[in-house]
């Protein structure tokens, strides 16, 4: 596990963290925190979902919204169908949205560029038209989900699953930086600096770009699957939102698409400038600065922050 002091200080600081966000709940009686934090860590989950496609492969997928709503409906119909216990439901959204990404993939991945944008577009639309039709789930009106009044180990729910979702995301952290530094992330990098040369020099791109939308749409699953009963009502407008999709792609781009500290330095300014601008002016403005802040970031630092701090460097050397 630990190759390189990187990898003790990377492995130290995931402890670190997971500590003193445990320790915060017993000590900060605030429950807005720990609301901003889930929404904040989820944003950054699903950053890093998408980065290992669009970042690592250089495939952008516009469809995130629809792999979120998928592993949220998964789970709000095994636990009106089973009540299921919500570890089950998120293994059970991470294998439907990974299976889903599999057979996306398998039909779309031969299209390249807008082609495989607008494919993975129109898969957010299918699932969004059949999930507004399944009255099981809700259908348009939506669905209600009953929290536990108690539950172990924390004052409150929204600090459970404030803790779940920063394990989720931190595992997902884990994985997109084993993937970057390995034999699989050096083979997807190929693909997306030239494609016919990596086909051409031996490597198997379908099955690399096969296993790079398989493991987003699983981690996009596990980043939906809690979601409804963190808001306690879910409906296909809230779950297919375009901000969803739009924050997903943004946060991996003014970070750094390439490496995979960028989508975490990414949700990490975009979703805390958020968070403030909603507490102290309106939420309606969210959509407008991460607008601005794509056009400042594509404009002055086309390979976002890392990529920025990775030139000045060598500039330096």
């Amino acid at each position: 596990m630990f190759r390189s002091r990187a990898d003790v200080v990377f492995w130290v600081a995931l402890v670190v963290v997971f500590v003193a966000s445990v320790g915060a709940t017993r000590v900060v009686g605030n429950e807005y925190y720990f609301t901003a934090g889930y929404g904040i860590l989820q944003a950054m989950l699903m950053a890093v979902a998408w980065n290992i496609l669009g970042g690592f492969t250089g495939y952008v997928n516009f469809g995130s919204a629809g792999f979120f709503a998928l592993g949220a409906y998964t789970a709000v119909f095994l636990d009106k169908a089973l009540g299921l216990p919500l570890p089950l439901l998120i293994a059970a959204a991470a294998v439907a949205c990974g299976l889903l990404g599999l057979g996306v993939g398998y039909l779309s991945l031969r299209l390249k560029g807008v082609y495989f944008s607008i494919a993975t577009l129109a898969t957010a639309v299918v699932l969004e038209t059949l999930i507004t039709n399944w009255r099981y789930v809700g259908g348009g009106r939506g669905a209600y989900m009953l929290a536990p009044a108690k539950v172990p180990f924390f004052s409150s729910y929204v600090q459970l699953l404030f803790v779940v979702m920063l394990v989720l995301t931190l595992g997902a952290i884990a994985i997109s930086r084993y993937l970057n530094a390995s034999r699989l992330g050096r083979g997807l990098a190929a693909i997306r600096d030239d494609e016919v040369a990596a086909e051409c020099s031996g490597v198997p791109t379908l099955r690399l770009k096969l296993v790079s939308t398989t493991l987003m749409g699983a981690l996009m699953g596990i980043a939906g699957a809690p979601y409804p009963f963190f808001v306690t009502f879910v409906d296909p407008s809230s779950a297919f939102n375009l901000f969803v999709a739009v924050n997903a792609i943004a946060m991996p781009m003014i970070g750094g698409t390439a490496h995979w500290l960028g989508p975490v330095i990414g949700a990490l300014l975009v979703g805390g400038t958020q968070e403030v601008i909603t507490v102290t002016i309106s939420s309606e403005l969210n959509v407008l600065v991460v607008g601005l802040m794509l056009v400042v970031f594509i404009t002055l630092a086309p390979r976002g922050i890392v990529g920025l701090v990775q030139q000045l460097r060598r500039r330096r050397a």
